[in-house]
């Protein structure tokens, strides 16, 4: 009983310490004052006034285009890269998954500089290209990691079986392969998009003069001041976060609960 209850207390401590925040700063983002130590009423004035602003409407269809297309190139690189691994040997195999977690692993500012010293050794103008770039090459391990599981849960036989009722081996793939993976493929996906919408440091070292995405609106915007907008501005961006995020762990529960129905 008691072991049960620490448990319990221990758990809501910690949501309470990472969640507060966010919670307060939603509260605020409806606060009609400016300030942010008074509430003087409620009020939306704020999102109107977001939705108004050129620089962060801008910002948002930055981040909406770098986040699709390095989101689309990322999962159809990291799928072909998830065959080729799947079926490396033992030994390769494992040095290329280590050189794939690397990635992950590695503080975003170094991968931040990293990619903006390459760029400017190849004399690559800082700019939407490289942002691109680097929003690509970036997602592209956690699209692996997303897809490689599910290639290895595949049933080889099913492939074969398919190609000798007489399907061809494209067909055989999109029949086959291809849905018994799409679960990963997608969780992939919004995944990839997720990281390049909020991600700021490997944007922030990465972009040029005219090219910028909500995470460094936001920074800019705060170190000017206490701006109401930033509190609304942040508020929209985490509900659109946590709302792809909720679709990715459900598409992965539901990838796991039809892998049971067909074991059962």
């Amino acid at each position: 009983m008691v072991k049960s209850l620490t448990k319990k207390l221990y758990l809501f401590l910690m949501f309470a310490f990472l969640y507060a925040p966010i919670i307060v700063l939603m509260v605020y983002s409806f606060n009609s004052s400016r300030s942010r130590g008074t509430w003087d009423g409620f009020t939306i004035k704020w999102y109107f006034d977001l939705f108004q602003d050129r620089q962060i409407m801008t910002s948002l269809y930055y981040s909406l285009i770098i986040g699709i297309l390095s989101s689309l190139v990322a999962t159809f690189i990291g799928t072909l890269a998830a065959f080729g691994i799947n079926y490396m040997k033992s030994l390769p195999q494992k040095v290329v998954m280590n050189l794939t977690y690397l990635p992950v692993l590695n503080p975003d500012i170094v991968t931040g500089i990293s990619f903006m010293l390459l760029f400017i050794f190849v004399r690559l103008k800082l700019g939407f290209i490289t942002l691109l770039l680097s929003h690509i090459t970036f997602n592209i391990p956690y699209v692996i990691l997303s897809v490689l599981p599910r290639i290895k849960q595949l049933d080889k036989n099913m492939y074969e079986a398919a190609l000798d009722l007489g399907a061809t081996p494209a067909m055989a793939f999109r029949k086959v392969i291809l849905p018994e993976i799409m679960p990963g493929i997608i969780t992939g996906l919004l995944l990839a998009f997720t990281l390049s919408f909020d991600d700021f440091v490997i944007s922030f070292f990465n972009t040029g003069s005219g090219v910028s995405n909500l995470s460094i609106i936001v920074y800019s915007m705060a170190r000017r001041g206490i701006n109401p907008k930033i509190n609304a501005l942040s508020t929209l961006m985490f509900i659109s976060v946590l709302t792809l995020l909720i679709i990715i762990n459900f598409m992965m529960a539901r990838g796991d609960n039809s892998k049971k129905r067909r074991q059962s």
